[in-house]
Order: C-alpha cells, then sequence, then structure tokens
C-alpha cells in the first residue's frame, strides 16, 4: 500500500493532508462515504423534514401536511433513511390506531444549525444571486440573437 493511502475502502478523504482539500477525492466515487451522506441529507425532503423536526417532534400525518408535494411513500423511504442515519428518532407509542412519532436526534439537531447557516447565506445573497442570473439570462439571450441572426459557413 502506498504511503499515505487509508487502509479503509469507504475512506474517501484526502490522504494527502499537504495538497490541501481536493473535491476528486469523494465526488467522483460511488462508494465514499461522505458522498453518499451528503447526498442523503442535501436532498430536498430531507431539508425539509430536518427544518420541520426542528421545532418538535411530529406525527407522519403532521409531516406529511407540511411537507407540501411529497408522497407518502417518498416520507417514509426519507424518514427511513433518516432513522438509519441517526438523524431523526421514530417512537411508536403503544396505543389503538398505532401513533409514531418523529423527532431529530442530537446529530439531527446539529446538522439542523448547518443548514440554518446555508439557509442564512442564501437570503442574505439571494439578491445578488438574481441580479446574476438575470445578466446571465440577457447574455445568452443576446448570444443566441447573433447565432440565429449569423449566416452558417
Amino acid at each position: 500500500m502506498e504511503d499515505g493511502t487509508s487502509k479503509s475502502p469507504g475512506y474517501c478523504a484526502d490522504t494527502a493532508p499537504d495538497q490541501g482539500f481536493d473535491i476528486s477525492h469523494w465526488d467522483s466515487r460511488e462508494d465514499c462515504e461522505t458522498r453518499q451522506i451528503l447526498d442523503r441529507v442535501a436532498d430536498k425532503w430531507s431539508l425539509l423534514v430536518i427544518a420541520l423536526l426542528d421545532e418538535r417532534s411530529l406525527r407522519f400525518t403532521e409531516l406529511r401536511r407540511a411537507v407540501q408535494g411529497v408522497s407518502q411513500r417518498m416520507l417514509t423511504r426519507t424518514l427511513r433513511h433518516l432513522e438509519r442515519d441517526g438523524l431523526v428518532h421514530r417512537t411508536v407509542h403503544p396505543v389503538v390506531p398505532p401513533r409514531v412519532d418523529y423527532s431529530l436526534t442530537p446529530l439531527g439537531a446539529s446538522l439542523h444549525s448547518t443548514i440554518k447557516a446555508l439557509v442564512d447565506w442564501t437570503e442574505t445573497h439571494k439578491g445578488a444571486i438574481a441580479a446574476a442570473r438575470d445578466a446571465y439570462d440577457r447574455r445568452a439571450a443576446e448570444e443566441a440573437e447573433i447565432a440565429a441572426t449569423t449566416p452558417a459557413p
């Protein structure tokens, strides 16, 4: 094994600390745990569920009503994945009909603070992003117009 190479097959972070951060160490490999976790926690349903559960524990039906556009199947899958990853705790109450509550674990709560920072950044910079989009769209329209009026060689 080469010097600086991890012995763990699922480890995909930078193995040479003096080279700095290199996204290709985790972005291009399907078996990368970091990539798998980022894919899970960054999907839109997970983000919404984590944000909702930060306020209080909720029943499945409350979550389904609050997350507009999610199907029952997708919400079930999302909650199972978040539970498996240790971000959500599922409590089954032995009553008839059965009652199930979902809440964030301490790990999930720590992720929520990171998500909140991302949302705060978005709120702060949404004007600059809107301006950049408008400028891009104008350039693209001008380029398309020039291409349409320029005769082909």
